[in-house]
C-alpha cells in the first residue's frame, strides 16, 4: 500500500455518507460518471460471452448505473447493489428502468454485512481505498472470499500511488495494481491489470489502479 493514511475519523459513517448525498447533487460529486467506464469494459473482457443465469454485486455501487447496464444489456441475471447511503440508492433506482425486478437494491455497511447467497461477480470502484485499518481490510476480504462464488471475477478501482490523498473530506489508500493483487492473496489469479484517469465533473484528474482477478 503505498503512503499509508492516518486513520479515518468517525465522520467516515452512514451519517458521512448521508450528508455527502443530502447535500451535493449526485452529478457534482467527484466520483460522478455518466457512462460507468472502464467498469463495463472490464466486465465484459473477463466476461464475454455474459453470465447467463449468473449474479453480480457492486459494493458501494451508490447512484452508480453499472447495475442497470448489465441487466439491461442481458450480461446477470441478478445484480445486487450495496451501499451504505439510503439517499444513493434512491437515486440509481428511479432511473434504473427495472421493469423485472432483477437488481436488488441493499441498505448496508460492507463491514458487518453477510452474504445470503454467492455471486460470479464482486465490483467494487473506490470502496476498498476507503479502508485505511487494517482490520477493515480483513474484514473487506473475508467477505469477498465468502461472497465470490469459486471461479468468481473481483474487479477492484482504487487511487493510484499519484491519486489522490482524500476523498470526500476522508483519507484514503492508494494501491499499484501490484499492490492490489497483493492484498487478494495467492487464491486469485489477476487477469488484468491497467490505470485509468477520471475527470471529475469540476474539472480534476484522478488517476485509478484498476485489477480484474479470478479466484481460484
Amino acid at each position: 500500500m503505498t503512503n499509508r493514511p492516518e486513520p479515518a475519523p468517525a465522520g467516515s459513517t452512514a451519517s458521512h455518507w448521508r450528508d455527502v448525498y443530502a447535500t451535493r447533487p449526485t452529478d457534482e460529486v467527484s466520483w460522478f460518471q455518466t457512462e460507468p467506464r472502464p467498469s463495463l469494459d472490464l466486465i465484459r473482457a473477463a466476461l464475454p460471452q455474459g453470465s447467463a443465469g449468473g449474479s453480480a454485486i457492486d459494493v458501494g455501487g451508490g447512484a452508480s448505473p453499472l447495475a442497470a447496464h448489465l441487466v439491461r444489456d442481458g450480461w446477470f441475471d441478478h445484480v445486487t447493489v450495496l451501499d451504505i447511503s439510503a439517499k444513493a440508492l434512491e437515486t440509481a433506482r428511479a432511473t434504473a428502468q427495472d421493469p423485472a425486478g432483477a437488481i436488488r437494491w441493499l441498505h448496508a455497511d460492507l463491514l458487518t454485512w453477510r452474504p445470503d447467497r454467492t455471486f460470479d461477480l464482486w465490483h467494487d470502484r473506490a470502496v476498498f481505498h476507503f479502508l485505511t485499518a487494517p482490520s477493515d481490510r480483513a474484514k473487506y476480504l473475508a467477505t469477498l472470499r465468502e461472497a465470490l462464488a469459486p471461479g468468481g471475477t473481483v474487479i477492484l478501482g482504487t487511487f493510484a500511488p499519484e491519486g489522490p490523498t482524500h476523498c470526500s473530506g476522508l483519507p484514503v489508500a492508494r494501491y499499484s495494481t501490484d499492490e492490489l493483487a497483493a492484498e487478494l492473496g495467492g487464491d486469485f489469479t489477476p487477469l488484468d491489470a491497467r490505470t485509468q484517469v477520471h475527470h471529475t465533473p469540476a474539472g480534476a484528474s484522478q488517476t485509478f489502479s484498476w485489477l480484474t482477478a479470478r479466484r481460484r
